[in-house]
């Protein structure tokens, strides 16, 4: 099963969000950033990785959040989701074209990617109990 991991940051019950650049299955969409878990990579490594990658950030993490499973193209795949924190939000976008902060019924209404709109009952879970 592929892996895949998202960063979730939120302050004050509103989640760090991003839009995803044009093209591809995921164009446009929102999403919890994060990405792919690369061969002899750990979970922690891959969110690090992608978030300097993606918004010239460091991050540091905290706790597991919850997993999802999904299917891709025919792949059976599962994200992973953990608590991220970051110093400040002067971001380099590379492969997004915004950011915001949203609650999660402000979620609920964008185009949210499915792999991450599966993990919404998971996180209702962490930040309410």
């Amino acid at each position: 099963m592929k892996l895949s991991v998202a960063g979730i940051a939120w302050d004050a019950g509103r989640f760090f969000i991003a839009r995803r650049v044009s093209g591809g299955a995921v164009g446009d969409k929102w999403e919890f950033p994060g990405g792919k878990v690369e061969e002899g990579e750990s979970c922690e490594a891959a969110l690090k990785r992608e978030y300097r990658e993606e918004f010239a950030v460091d991050i540091s993490l905290g706790a597991f959040l919850g997993s999802a499973s999904f299917e891709h193209r025919g792949i059976p795949r599962m994200v992973k989701a953990y608590r991220i924190f970051f110093d400040h939000t002067n971001f380099t976008l590379t492969e997004h074209t915004q950011w915001r902060w949203a609650s999660l019924d402000e979620i609920t209404g964008l185009d949210f990617v499915d792999s991450d709109r599966r993990l919404l009952p998971a996180l209702q879970r962490a930040i309410f109990f």
